[in-house]
């Protein structure tokens, strides 16, 4: 079995992962159509063309544009079913999904429309794929803390459907020590916390990630690799960082792939693993990654097969289960 052939076998858990940014363009004008909403693109090929986008802006632009002809419990379950299925292509067999509310709900979208799609298509891949799933409910860092707030009251009638919290959008100039007290209000209520720190911010995002969110992972943090003393604190704590490689590549965090500091962590200790991010816009989903790393930095099969048992032990499911995947991946 070759790397390529390997990659296609392995199980794998995906931690980071933005349900919005799966928006194929197909997709998007479906949806565009069936509700009459305007979008400032005519056809398939015009989004597409779109998505060639130059910088964080205008990937931003094109990310708003898709999330507006989000209106009904169906368009979010079609959403999600449309990236199941790409999970079953790459073997993802677990998953961690980040949805952002405040992006719906500031449009007038109830709550509950989002979580209900969302939820009822977790429901059927688990049925229907064998893929079992949680959601992530994230803040917009951009955004106030008041808001994240009033987000966070609006999700706990919802506990049980929701593992966990997170922090995404603009890094720079967002600390975590912004959202100090929502994430301490959202860990008294029983969620799980993760937050973006350490891509496009500096390493002192991420120390403020473990110190004040008290986090149970770290989104990107490639960045920790800038400081000594986080290095140390993130290997013997056994943090676990979900990277995004072909998301870094896009967004310029690194220039070319050959220079990625994937490997040179692994090497090192830490808790790496491989996500997507926001697959639709970032040039490919799970599989796509691990190749792009694998050719770029001659990954071997043990290396590959490290990152796969990463991802399952930093994944939030049950001991058992993740004892029976990593027996999996270790036996292939």
């Amino acid at each position: 079995m070759n790397q390529a052939e390997l990659i296609r076998a392995l199980p794998k858990a995906e931690l980071h992962v933005h349900i919005e940014g799966t928006f194929e363009p197909e997709l998007m004008f479906e949806i565009a159509q069936r509700n009459h909403i305007d979008i400032p693109y005519q056809s398939v090929e015009e989004i597409k063309q779109a998505y060639n986008f130059h910088n964080l802006q205008s990937f931003l632009d094109i990310y708003y544009a898709g999330a507006n002809v989000l209106v009904n419990e169906r368009d979010f379950y079609d959403l999600a079913w449309a990236y199941f299925k790409k999970c079953a292509e790459d073997r993802v067999v677990h998953t961690e999904i980040f949805f952002d509310p405040q992006t719906h709900t500031e449009r007038g979208v109830a709550f509950e429309i989002v979580l209900n799609g969302l939820k009822r298509a977790c429901a059927d891949a688990k049925e229907q794929l064998g893929i079992s799933s949680e959601l992530i409910m994230c803040f917009l860092r951009h955004l106030s803390e008041e808001d994240a707030f009033k987000t966070l009251e609006q999700a706990l009638p919802y506990k049980s459907d929701i593992i966990a919290v997170g922090l995404d959008s603009s890094e720079v100039g967002h600390p975590p020590s912004k959202f100090e007290r929502v994430f301490e209000k959202a860990r008294e209520e029983g969620f799980l916390v993760v937050a973006h720190a350490g891509e496009e911010g500096p390493p002192e995002y991420v120390w403020e990630a473990l110190d004040l969110l008290k986090v149970n992972r770290i989104d990107h943090g490639v960045r920790s690799e800038e400081d000594p003393a986080l290095m140390q604190r993130l290997i013997q704590e056994k943090m676990p960082l979900t990277v995004c490689p072909l998301s870094n590549l896009k967004l310029c965090v690194v220039d070319d792939m050959k220079q990625h500091n994937i490997r040179r962590l692994l090497q090192q200790g830490v808790q790496v693993t491989v996500n997507s991010d926001d697959p639709s816009y970032f040039g490919g989903y799970m599989n796509d990654n691990f190749v792009a790393i694998q050719e770029a930095l001659d990954l071997s099969q043990d290396e590959l097969k490290q990152l796969a048992i990463n991802s399952f032990e930093a994944s939030f499911i049950a001991d058992e289960q993740k004892q029976k995947w990593i027996e999996e991946i270790k036996a292939i």
